[in-house]
């Protein structure tokens, strides 16, 4: 089993326009809601990609009822925290004249010590039952920073971190299995300039010397990299004909990634499954809707340069 889990799930607003114009009255011609963060999107890809999973996050206010809905609906397995802060509600505003998507976040509402007290527990009894664990997205405001990695000292199995920060420095004494911040949370969480390739190898090296098995950088439509401390990969993603909604791509690499380790694939197999998922998630509106059949033909796509 795979136990997903974070702090900050979403209530997502998604709304579709002909062509975007920035200070004027704009009419959508689609609108979509789901759920969605890092955490929720992990999980529904999890569960489209019929994995033995579940997802454990705080939820709270109107949007706490449609979540658990969504993930009723669509048979994924969740284990959700009552907390007295709404669930944050976000925005994507996708033009399709300009190719261009537009997020608009709110921060997750703080946590009371009670709240996470609560998730904590949860957690450590369902990561005893796990194969693998995904930790990702932000801490509210008012979480320790050393949060992350206390889960990760009472996780007997693998883990997988897509965080940044300080909270990602701290988990690295337990020596995850795979961190995988973005470029630019990379170059956040060591406050300097990563813009070159030499610069990035470097930081993700760092990573890795401070415990991290594998980093694992995305950088958006562009090439993955990939280092151990003996290794170092840069992956080609796969073509992708029809592009619909980038938002979530990140977080459906996390899941295929996580599905192919579960499975048994070495960590250079998986970042290939995992962005073969994010290929697949380009086509769709929705976060997590992904199907495992079509992420696997998608596999042999992506293309492996030893550096």
């Amino acid at each position: 089993m795979i136990v997903a889990a974070g702090l900050s799930p979403a209530w997502q607003q998604i709304l579709v326009f002909d062509e975007f114009s920035l200070g004027e009255v704009n009419r959508a011609r689609q609108a979509a809601w789901c759920a969605s963060g890092k955490v929720l999107n992990v999980g529904l890809s999890l569960a489209h990609l019929h994995a033995e999973s579940l997802t454990i996050a705080p939820l709270g206010g109107l949007p706490r009822a449609a979540i658990e809905r969504e993930f009723a609906q669509l048979n994924a397995p969740a284990r959700w925290i009552a907390c007295r802060a709404p669930t944050r509600t976000c925005t994507t505003l996708l033009d399709a004249a300009a190719g261009t998507t537009t997020e608009l976040v709110e921060n997750a509402g703080p946590l009371s010590s009670e709240e996470l007290a609560v998730f904590r527990a949860a957690f450590v009894k369902e990561s005893a039952q796990a194969d693998l664990v995904v930790l990702s997205g932000s801490l509210p405001a008012g979480t320790p920073t050393t949060f992350y990695r206390d889960l990760l000292r009472a996780t007997p199995c693998p883990a997988i971190i897509d965080a940044r920060g300080p909270e990602l420095l701290e988990a690295l004494v337990c020596r995850p299995l795979v961190v995988k911040p973005n470029r630019a949370e990379l170059a956040s969480t060591f406050s300097r300039d990563l813009s070159d390739d030499t610069a990035l190898l470097a930081g993700m090296r760092e990573l890795n010397a401070l415990g991290a098995q594998w980093t694992l950088i995305t950088q958006g439509k562009q090439a993955v990299w990939l280092t151990s401390n003996e290794t170092t990969y840069r992956l080609v993603p796969p073509k992708v004909d029809h592009f619909v909604n980038p938002i979530g791509c990140g977080d459906a690499l996390t899941a295929g990634l996580a599905w192919a380790l579960s499975r048994g694939a070495e960590p250079l197999l998986a970042a290939r499954t995992g962005m073969a998922a994010a290929a697949e998630r380009l086509g769709q509106l929705l976060p997590g809707r992904l199907d495992p059949q079509r992420v696997l033909a998608r596999v042999e796509d992506v293309v492996v340069e030893r550096v």
